[in-house]
């Protein structure tokens, strides 16, 4: 653990809005070289916070400030209250060259920029496959059906009235897309954490078990083992669940989220949350819920969201996110201004269960420390861990690595590309490393 006594060295955020119009033109063109010297520039750019020295008076404290002498704004000027506009740079992010049209696409959460567990609704990450759409709810319906009438005794077609006047439940849950980190699976890629894992939110979702509406229809569970979920965007989403996971009571149907309704972008007004699965199967704009007796095998099970393996063949239906933790502060694209004390910070999380253990490495994996784990700890959720650590000016590699009930420990990138290879897009669940120069740069680095 680092001296609190120390003083406590200041951190320049890593820089947002860094690529011009025409840089954007040249990524998407495939033309990245310029990527990392266009970032450090913006990062230079940014203001360094002032600091009062020792026997200086602070004209910040010392002088009082106009908002301490006049009188404030009235009580609900704004109906729905808005972030700062000192905070207007904290946004979801899409990355430029990624996909060709920004309706199949994905915006990323600004992990470097938050605190706890919660994401901001604001700030959860979209991804697309057809873009969005604002649906109203009194026209929305939930059918639920079979592909053989002995599954089903009663297929039904609920609307929002009808599944908000039931027993509901609220729990807090991450989703995490299954291509996160995706881009990293080769080589470094992007410079920030908000790229790397940014997709990736934790919320509090409310809705009705899955298992009270199949119940509700009279479902045969010795004979339908599947469901299969469908949305109403453009693409037709459909993922195939195992009914265990339905059985056990942890999949639901969701309008809220956050204390709230959710909002269009993550699936208005019901979605499905299936807890430690990747986000593709928490299907937005749910409109039909089939069960069956086996995996329907639909486009994107079939040819998306599987994994090639190092001897050429796919694995299909893996769908479980793996434990994975990442240091949010400090990270890629921040800068340590001087030497001292620092909170080194991060989030972990694991698609088995609750997270039981991180441990915090500043020397790239020689070295291990056991890091505070911050309550909640809640199951399948994001869990908060900090650190104490006296920077003393020399280089240094950041890494965390998470432990889950399960017994599971989180792999560097040499132990999972030896079983996975380096060419696939999912699941990519290695330790993530940090490196700091001795400038204080912090840049984006791979560790075996």
């Amino acid at each position: 653990m680092g001296d609190l006594s120390k003083q406590p060295g200041r951190l320049r955020p890593a820089p947002e809005s860094f690529l011009s119009e025409a840089q954007v033109k040249a990524v998407a063109a495939g033309r990245r070289d310029f990527l990392r010297k266009s970032f450090i520039a913006a990062g230079a750019a940014l203001a360094a916070p002032v600091a009062a020295h020792a026997g200086e008076g602070d004209p910040a404290i010392l002088n009082l400030p106009d908002w301490s002498k006049t009188l404030g704004m009235p009580v609900a000027m704004n109906p729905y209250g808005q972030p700062s506009k000192y905070e207007s740079q904290l946004l979801r992010r899409e990355s430029p060259g990624l996909t060709r049209v920004g309706q199949a696409s994905v915006s990323f959460t600004p992990l470097q920029g938050l605190f706890g567990i919660i994401t901001p609704s604001g700030l959860h990450f979209e991804r697309h496959h057809q873009g969005w759409h604002d649906v109203d709810p009194a026209v929305h319906r939930l059918m639920i059906n079979a592909s053989d009438p002995a599954f089903l005794k009663q297929p039904k077609v609920y609307t929002m009235d009808d599944l908000m006047r039931l027993p509901s439940v609220s729990r807090i849950h991450f989703i995490e897309c299954g291509a996160n980190t995706g881009l990293e699976w080769g080589n470094v890629a992007v410079p920030t954490v908000q790229y790397t894992h940014g997709m990736l939110s934790c919320s509090e979702f409310t809705g009705v078990p899955l298992r009270l509406l199949l119940e509700d229809c009279g479902v045969d569970y010795k004979k339908a083992r599947f469901v299969l979920a469908e949305g109403a965007d453009g693409s037709s989403m459909t993922r195939t669940i195992p009914m265990e996971m339905v059985e056990n009571g942890e999949v639901f149907v969701a309008y809220g989220m956050n204390g709230e309704m959710l909002r269009p972008e993550n699936g208005y007004p019901l979605r499905l949350v299936v807890p430690g699965v990747q986000g593709v199967s928490w299907v937005k704009w749910l409109r039909r819920i089939e069960v069956g007796d086996k995996p329907w095998a639909t486009k994107d099970e079939a040819v998306h969201y599987i994994d090639l393996m190092p001897d050429g063949l796919h694995r299909q239906y893996t769908s479980i996110q793996e434990c994975k933790s990442v240091i949010t502060t400090p990270s890629g694209g921040q800068r340590l201004l001087e030497k001292g004390f620092y909170n080194v910070s991060g989030i972990a999380w694991s698609g088995r269960g609750k997270i039981t253990r991180v441990d915090v490495s500043t020397d790239g994996g020689i070295n291990w420390q056991p890091a505070r784990i911050e309550g909640p700890v809640q199951n399948k959720a994001l869990t908060r861990f900090n650190v104490n650590w006296v920077w003393d000016g020399k280089p240094a590699m950041l890494q965390s690595r998470a432990v889950d009930e399960t017994g599971y420990v989180q792999p560097s990138y040499g132990q999972l590309r030896a079983v996975r290879g380096s060419k696939s897009i999912y699941h990519n669940n290695a330790i993530q490393t940090w490196k700091v120069a001795e400038s204080g740069e912090i840049s984006n680095v791979q560790v075996l």
